[in-house]
């Protein structure tokens, strides 16, 4: 189950008020926060606004950059305020257009666009759930967001090759790293919400690795986890 992914009533969301007119500011910190937070009342708790339903056609950008550690630096300097990372978080967007991907900051009048280094969200944590007589494995991201793994929010492995000024933190390395800094490491992922991909963090993939059942087989490590009655399994190449 996936808490974020729970839309509010959106008859009260087409009731919010927002700024008119091309230039709204809204790429400015402080007057997202204010428009963000002025129109909360609007949506019960974390919910996920219905980003899917707004089509702003005025685009900014913001010197807003999501490192590949997960932490999010603004102007070059780290946003250490948490709450206010996770109300931005509520409403990332992702869009690809001829194979080019870019994230966004969007609202109902204007699409802020911001640079990801890897993935736009962490997972710090995990853990196993028990409803009636099934278990599922509940992960949950750094900015609040809730979700299980099944076939909807599978987790896949694949390669990440960072820039010599990409920041890596070994919060977020894995085992799979290879030996250098600059060359690909092969990084766990889960899908989310949106199309949005979230980084497994380190010990949270190690805490996976006491979950799940490891195996050596043709030269690679395969891990098999279980949730909601499914098995998923990863073939990782062994370092």
């Amino acid at each position: 189950m996936n808490n974020d992914n729970n839309h509010a009533d959106s008859s009260r969301e087409n009731n919010v008020e927002a700024p008119v007119g091309k230039g709204s500011g809204l790429n400015n910190m402080d007057a997202l926060s204010h428009y963000l937070k002025s129109t909360a009342g609007a949506r019960e708790g974390r919910a996920i606004p219905p980003l899917e339903k707004w089509h702003p056609e005025d685009i900014a950008d913001m010197d807003l950059v999501i490192k590949a550690n997960g932490e999010w630096w603004h102007e070059g300097g780290q946003m250490t305020r948490e709450s206010l990372v996770s109300l931005f978080a509520t409403i990332l967007w992702k869009e690809e257009n001829n194979g080019v991907i870019e994230y966004f900051l969007k609202t109902p009048v204007q699409k802020i666009r911001i640079q990801v280094e890897d993935a736009p969200l962490l997972i710090n944590d995990v853990g196993i759930v028990q409803e009636g007589d099934m278990s599922w494995l509940e992960f949950t991201t750094t900015t609040g967001d809730v979700v299980r793994l099944d076939n909807e929010h599978p987790i896949i492995l694949r390669a990440y090759n960072p820039k010599s000024d990409d920041t890596v933190n070994d919060a977020v390395s894995t085992e799979h790293t290879l030996d250098s800094a600059t060359e690909a490491q092969v990084r766990p992922y889960m899908l989310v919400r949106n199309g949005l991909m979230a980084l497994i963090g380190r010990n949270t993939f190690y805490h996976l690795t006491e979950i799940g059942e490891l195996i050596e087989h043709n030269g690679e490590t395969i891990l098999t986890l279980q949730s909601g009655g499914e098995s998923y399994s990863l073939s990782m190449p062994v370092s």
